[in-house]
């Protein structure tokens, strides 16, 4: 993701664009699906880029999260913030 590209919901980001995440909105997320998030690492600071989404642009999001490969809900990748990606 381009430093010139403002923060965006996972959900809205574009295919094939990376960043980092930048924010979650635990509260938007039942108790499970923050539990299954936390449990996969999912945190600010972590890298993160839209690989696919469903058919009909529809449910699942693939997603890397890390250096792992997760499929998403919407309304889950709603309620995590990308920005750019920090230079290390």
């Amino acid at each position: 993701m381009e430093d010139d590209v403002a923060r965006t919901t996972l959900d809205k980001l574009p295919l094939k664009t990376s960043g980092a995440i930048v924010g979650i909105d635990w509260d938007q997320l039942s108790e499970r699906d923050a539990r299954r998030l936390r449990e996969l690492g999912v945190d600010e600071g972590v890298s993160v880029e839209k690989l696919h989404k469903g058919p009909f642009g529809i449910d699942p999001i693939a997603c890397r999260i890390g250096r792992m490969t997760v499929a998403l809900r919407s309304a889950q990748a709603a309620a995590i913030l990308v920005g750019p990606q920090l230079s290390r």
